[in-house]
């Protein structure tokens, strides 16, 4: 058990990174093939689009074939697929290699996720996912940094061999251990659409991926475009864009260390209403009051106060569906990256329309009202263990 979740924490760890290194790269993008904001944005929804898409496939076949012989056949593609993208010689074959590398690393969070929620009882669930979630943020950290210093010194291009090296021997030694994983095959006989239309029954399996896709599409609305309003607003150069993004990842590290106390003496109700408003904070302070110093502190915190309420989330979607809990989580995925997808492109045509102010202000208005109306509904009941 020990090494299976190393090696799902590492995994974990690669699939963050290769989500985040396009952001500080953006402007990059938009002066290489010269185009907008919103065009080369496509590059990150590419991506989002297949990630969350294909979780509805990953999670039944993980119910079924095994969930750690998934991740490793999935991660082995991933890495064929990234290397691809340091050959793209137009923004669209970028956005191809892009799609198929979602498709397939998209398998490795939600998976390992419901493998936890398979051996973790539910009262300690929401520390250790925390604390899992060490590696995503990890990789979180240096997908800006890789992004940002490539982009910089070397080109853009060379960004994607770090992922993709790593995606190959990850997935390698997954499929390696799969050898001994066992799964009770009788007990996930239904077709997917069967599965899913039984979970979409349930009205907190409905609320939940509301809730996270709401939270997707607010959030990525105007965080896709941080590393393209420091360059305008600041000409910081590529790298310190990236360091400056990175510090959403180390927010998230210091909610990681904090998650077990927060559990225990703030609660979920309150935690996810926090962090809604200290998000409020962040993008008001982003662009009413904007300092060069003061950027990379707000993304920080703006780490901090996403993962008080979105690990919330993860954790309550692992017990959504004890029966299939594969299934469960990667409907949950879907939601959060159809979510972003929409949220990407949305805010690359509004603040391309109507600038960085107005999106910013209601994304962080919006953050607010959903920390507040989604703490009311966990203090309310929520999804129940077991249920």
């Amino acid at each position: 058990m020990r090494v299976s979740l190393w090696l799902l924490a590492t995994g974990a760890f690669v699939s963050g990174t290769a989500i985040r290194v396009v952001e500080p790269m953006l402007p990059k993008l938009v002066e290489e093939f010269g185009t907008t904001r919103a065009e080369a944005a496509g590059v990150i929804t590419a991506f989002a689009l297949a990630y969350g898409f294909f979780q509805l496939v990953h999670g039944p076949l993980g119910d079924r074939l095994g969930k750690l012989r998934m991740i490793g056949g999935a991660l082995i593609l991933a890495g064929l697929a990234t290397f691809g993208c340091a050959t793209a010689a137009t923004l669209e074959t970028l956005a191809l290699y892009r799609f198929l590398a979602g498709m397939t690393a998209g398998a490795v969070i939600p998976l390992s996720f419901a493998f936890i929620g398979d051996n973790i009882p539910f009262e300690s669930r929401q520390a250790v996912l925390g604390q899992f979630i060490s590696g995503i943020l990890l990789g979180g950290i240096l997908g800006p940094l890789l992004g940002g210093l490539f982009s910089d010194w070397l080109g853009w291009r060379y960004t994607f061999f770090v992922p993709g090296a790593a995606f190959l021997a990850i997935g390698a030694a997954l499929a390696w251990r799969a050898r001994r994983e066992r799964v009770d095959r009788g007990q996930h006989t239904r077709g997917v659409l069967a599965v899913y239309g039984m979970l979409l029954r349930v009205p907190g399996v409905r609320a939940l991926c509301l809730f996270v896709a709401l939270e997707s599409v607010l959030f990525h609305c105007a965080f896709a475009y941080f590393g393209v309003y420091m360059r305008e607003t600041f000409a910081f150069s590529f790298t310190v864009i990236g360091l400056c993004v990175a510090g959403f990842g180390l927010g998230g590290l210091g909610y990681s260390a904090s998650v077990r106390w927060l559990v225990q003496h703030v609660g979920q109700p309150r935690m996810v209403l926090i962090g809604g408003l200290l998000l409020c904070l962040m993008f008001a302070l982003m662009v009413l009051w904007p300092r060069e110093w003061l950027m990379a502190p707000l993304i920080m915190l703006g780490g901090y106060a996403f993962n008080m309420m979105h690990n919330t989330m993860q954790t309550l979607s692992t017990e959504m569906a004890p029966g299939s809990r594969g299934a469960g989580v990667a409907l949950f995925a879907f939601s959060l990256f159809f979510g972003q997808a929409i949220g990407v492109a949305v805010g690359g045509d509004t603040i391309d329309a109507f600038g960085y102010l107005p999106v910013f202000l209601c994304v962080g208005a919006g953050m607010a009202v959903l920390g507040y109306q989604f703490g009311r509904w966990v203090r309310a009941g929520g999804v129940r263990p077991g249920s």
